[in-house]
């Protein structure tokens, strides 16, 4: 009889950890997104062209997205046109600018890279967080640039 009680009372503590596992799992906040924190844009506060957005930027050789800084080219109904800006400079891409350091709004400010040579159409529902804006001076050659220019 004692060894029945052990039994039971083993299968007893299982049952509460895997219950309390599940909760915890349950509970658990959703993972973030790898940029930067911030507020979500305001409703009628979309994307422009001339400014730099955290978007789901859509990769260039398969289905997927990354959540990454990108600079607005064009906007045009429900989507736009970005270049993608990376950390990791492609000196061997044509149509590489360097950019300002800080330009995407990480806390780090570190350098990035605008690689205008395969541009994006992101739907404007993927843009999540305005993070400035590009001087006149890269606007101009980032544009004159993308357009084969």
């Amino acid at each position: 009889m004692t060894a029945t009680w052990l039994v039971l009372s083993l299968l007893g503590v299982a049952l509460l950890a895997a219950a309390a596992a599940a909760l915890v799992r349950r509970t658990r906040p959703a993972p973030r997104p790898s940029g930067p924190a911030g507020p979500r844009p305001r409703p009628g506060a979309g994307p422009r062209p001339q400014e730099v957005w955290w978007a789901l930027v859509p990769f260039e050789d398969g289905p997927g997205a990354k959540d990454r800084p990108c600079l607005v080219l064009r906007v045009h109904g429900r989507t736009a046109t970005v270049a993608k800006i990376t950390s990791k400079h492609h000196a061997e891409r044509p149509g590489v600018l360097p950019l300002p350091p800080g330009v995407v709004g990480d806390r780090q400010g570190r350098a990035s890279w605008l690689e205008t040579d395969e541009l994006r159409e992101v739907p404007l529902a993927d843009f999540r967080r305005r993070a400035g804006t590009v001087d006149r001076q890269v606007w101009a050659r980032a544009r004159k640039v993308s357009q084969g220019g």
